[in-house]
């Protein structure tokens, strides 16, 4: 079966986009693959008045007309130049002075490079459609409110059987093309199409049923499996939470969830507002409690997941006995008898929860790891 893989590159905005798209470029050819087809996508701001970035670009390099197309985003209709849908080339030369426009020149709110050779492999449902779903290596370059964010990716794809202890490794040239990239994060899988229809890594359909009803059986009975779980705190409800210890903050969230969480054998992965706290069971699968604490709100609401090959077995978390959705954190005393509450939960579900979906879905093989 096929195997889609993400490698995320560290990636620098001090680098010059052009220089990026060079650098990318020729380490194609280092790699002694194939010059590159490279996707393009710049796009202007949706519904702005006034000038173009596109007739801009156009004025300077008129041969980019026959790129120029029209898009929904949303409800707002975009120009965009680009060449995704049709694979038809452009001259990189051409590519690489836009390029070196952005952003004082061509300040182009989206921007999207996406570099292919044959080394890759075919065109498959799941990866990327700023690459036309096709493995590769993907540049973006976007606004946001800090600033102008920066991205580069390597998809690929291998071929594995349910017996592998482990996923083989990409083709040589494409492993010397990956770390000619940059440096490489953690590689994880993502979901990808089968040609027949449905997820090439899933369960059987009737496993999926029985899945199903494991977890309709747990929420029927979410009241029931809150008060097993003996959490040890009676938290103020929310509206009476929300008035007290005003501007007081709970200080680094994630020491005290560590300490919570590590001896029941999770790790602590924090993101821009949230956290993933997972471990391996015993079926190959991934328990998780995802935790979103807010960016600016100061708020926590909780779920329980299991991730499988094609299922995510999701169980949504009280805060507190009786509450339920967004909680305000509140100052360090408060945040460590939410953690505690949760803690309570994750056990009972780690008891109970757990071994229902394990044995209902069926093992997965040994190299299954679910992107969260």
């Amino acid at each position: 079966m096929r195997i889609a893989l993400h490698t995320p590159i560290a990636a620098s905005r001090k680098e010059p986009l052009a220089q990026m798209t060079a650098r990318i470029r020729q380490a194609f050819l280092d790699a002694q693959l194939e010059e590159p087809l490279v996707r393009f996508t710049f796009t202007d701001a949706a519904g702005k008045a006034g000038a173009s970035l596109i007739d801009r670009v156009l004025k300077r390099h008129p041969a980019m007309e026959r790129f120029v197309t029209e898009q929904k985003l949303g409800n707002v209709s975009a120009r965009m130049i680009s060449n995704v849908l049709s694979g038809v080339p452009a001259d990189f030369d051409v590519l690489e002075a836009i390029a070196s426009g952005v952003p004082r020149s061509y300040p182009f709110p989206s921007i999207a490079f996406h570099f292919y050779a044959a080394d890759f492999g075919e065109r498959l449902i799941g990866l990327p459609a700023l690459g036309h779903s096709y493995p590769g290596v993907l540049i973006t370059d976007s606004w946001w409110v800090s600033g102008r964010q920066r991205a580069v990716s390597v998809y690929t794809v291998v071929e594995a059987s349910d017996s592998d202890k482990k996923l083989p490794p990409s083709p040589p040239r494409l492993e010397a093309l990956i770390k000619s990239c940059g440096k490489a994060k953690k590689t994880v899988q993502i979901p990808i199409l089968a040609p027949t229809g449905g997820l090439t890594v899933s369960i059987p359909p009737a496993n999926l049923d029985k899945v199903k009803a494991v977890i309709a059986d747990y929420r029927s009975r979410s009241a029931e499996i809150a008060d097993a779980a003996r959490m040890p705190h009676v938290l103020p409800p929310t509206a009476q939470a929300l008035t007290a210890n005003l501007g007081v903050l709970a200080g680094p969230r994630k020491p005290a969830l560590e300490a919570a969480f590590k001896p029941l054998g999770y790790s602590c992965l924090g993101g821009s507002g949230i956290f993933h706290l997972t471990r391996r069971t015993e079926a190959n699968h991934t328990a998780e409690l995802y935790l979103d604490v807010g960016t600016w709100s100061h708020m926590v609401s909780a779920s329980f997941l299991v991730h499988g090959p094609g299922f995510r077995a999701t169980f949504p978390l009280p805060i507190a006995p009786g509450i339920h959705g967004q909680y305000p954190i509140g100052d360090a005393a408060q945040w460590q008898k939410i953690i505690e509450n949760l803690q309570s939960l994750v056990r009972e579900l780690e008891r109970t929860f757990v071994p229902a979906i394990d044995t209902a879905a069926g093992p997965a093989p040994a190299w299954f790891d679910p992107r969260s």
